[in-house]
């Protein structure tokens, strides 16, 4: 890019970081298009393997309806030998054959549909809050980036500046209106900046790499305009239930709960044991003897099977806690939240009111510089204190946007892809 473009862009990005005008007709301004946002997010191979996990979850589901009560086939064969006192030895072929099926007990079978649904129901929630998540890292990578731009676009601003001031004091020495000194003062402020920039600008290139490599698909197109922060509306507690109501972390946890109870149920029922009923059939003595008969097998309980559901009952408590907990955590997190986002807007209107004031100090104390009623040491600390100043304004004001998008996304009014 060519220094008087870089320059251009810069101007322009400087004026309403400052003093500019917001994005009156565009609802989510500096943010990459929804429509690219949601193919980039589903062509993720985290959020792919998430849903590829709800599959997993439907055929564990099937899996858990029909149980693992399955025919078993027994088959036998024996030779019998006789040896009677009054008659010669005796030897018969025989043979047994037998099927038989455990039985599931009644409600049972509901519990195991409950645990195969919730299992789905988790499933289905880890997929949203993996889109969730990836669109948090998204929107955290997208303003890196546009910060590191607003960095470089400013510093490009402060090397024009100074390679103006630095040429001018030049031509002064040149014509004997100004010392030497001055002269190498401004190349050294030059050099300075110079430095700055090419830092700024690798910055710059890492951030866009970094987001073209996590989000490949999505295009860097930077908008040569920052819109103007408006406040938070609403109060926090109404921000703080919309996120508790809509977070997938918080509904994983209900889920988990949920999931635990039903497997201390199903565990509870394991106490008694399922029957297993079969059929037989045998011929012996070479096929004089025919027998039918059915019969029932029943597992004595243990301690084990006690041991099992006390566990998966304290597991319940365990999950419930979790819950309560993860409820807390989420409820302090979005008020902290909260109240960054508003404490950005009040932070960015200050930056922005020192920057405009520092800035017409520096043009101020130029224009002194020229009517020789002041020193270059003067208009460098002017020029330098108004760089820093705008810079602070330009990053924060990205700030408040970012937070301001970050609360909407957690309260899904951003990006509600799932």
């Amino acid at each position: 890019m060519k220094f008087s473009h870089f320059f251009g862009l810069s101007l322009a990005f400087g004026i309403s970081s400052i003093g500019g005008t917001a994005f009156a007709g565009e609802a989510r301004p500096n943010l990459p298009p929804a429509e690219i946002v949601a193919r980039v997010l589903q062509a993720n191979p985290s959020i792919q393997a998430a849903a590829g996990q709800v599959r997993v979850e439907e055929a564990n589901r099937t899996r858990l309806e029909a149980g693992q009560y399955e025919w078993n086939v027994r088959l036998g064969a024996q030779q019998r030998r006789s040896s009677p006192a009054t008659s010669p030895d005796e030897r018969f072929n025989e043979w047994n054959a037998a099927i038989e099926r455990p039985l599931r007990l009644p409600g049972k079978a509901g519990l195991d549909s409950e645990l195969g649904a919730a299992g789905v129901a988790l499933a289905e929630t880890a997929h949203g809050d993996a889109l969730h998540e990836g669109s948090r890292n998204l929107l955290k990578s997208w303003f890196i980036w546009l910060k590191e731009n607003a960095a470089a676009l400013q510093w490009a601003e402060q090397f024009s500046l100074l390679d103006q001031q630095t040429k001018a004091v030049q031509r002064r020495q040149q014509l004997g209106d100004a010392a030497r000194l001055e002269a190498i003062q401004a190349e050294a402020a030059l050099a300075q900046s110079a430095a700055q920039l090419a830092q700024a600008k690798v910055r710059q290139q890492t951030a866009a790499e970094d987001l073209r490599r996590r989000f490949p698909g999505l295009p860097l197109i930077a908008q040569n305009t920052i819109a103007e922060p408006t406040p938070i509306e609403g109060n926090e507690a109404d921000w703080i239930n919309a996120i508790l109501e809509h977070s997938h972390e918080l509904d994983f946890a209900r889920g988990d709960t949920k999931r635990a109870q039903i497997v201390a149920g199903r565990s509870s029922r394991d106490r008694l044991p399922d029957p297993t009923v079969g059929l037989q059939v045998s011929r012996e003595r070479a096929g004089e003897d025919k027998i039918f008969g059915a019969y029932l097998s029943i597992p004595l309980p243990g301690g084990a099977r006690r041991a099992s559901s006390d566990a998966a009952l304290a597991q319940a408590d365990v999950a419930g806690r979790r819950e309560a907990a993860t409820t807390q955590k989420i409820a302090a997190e979005s008020a902290m939240l909260y109240q960054s986002a508003s404490a950005a807007f009040s932070t960015w209107q200050a930056s922005r009111t020192a920057a405009e004031r520092l800035t017409r100090a520096a043009e101020m104390t130029a224009r002194a510089y020229q009517l020789g009623e002041g020193s270059l040491n003067d208009l460098l600390a002017a020029r330098r204190l108004a760089n820093e100043a705008q810079l602070a304004a330009r990053l924060m004001q990205l700030e408040a946007l970012e937070l301001r998008y970050r609360l909407q996304l957690d309260a899904h009014r951003l990006w509600d892809l799932d």
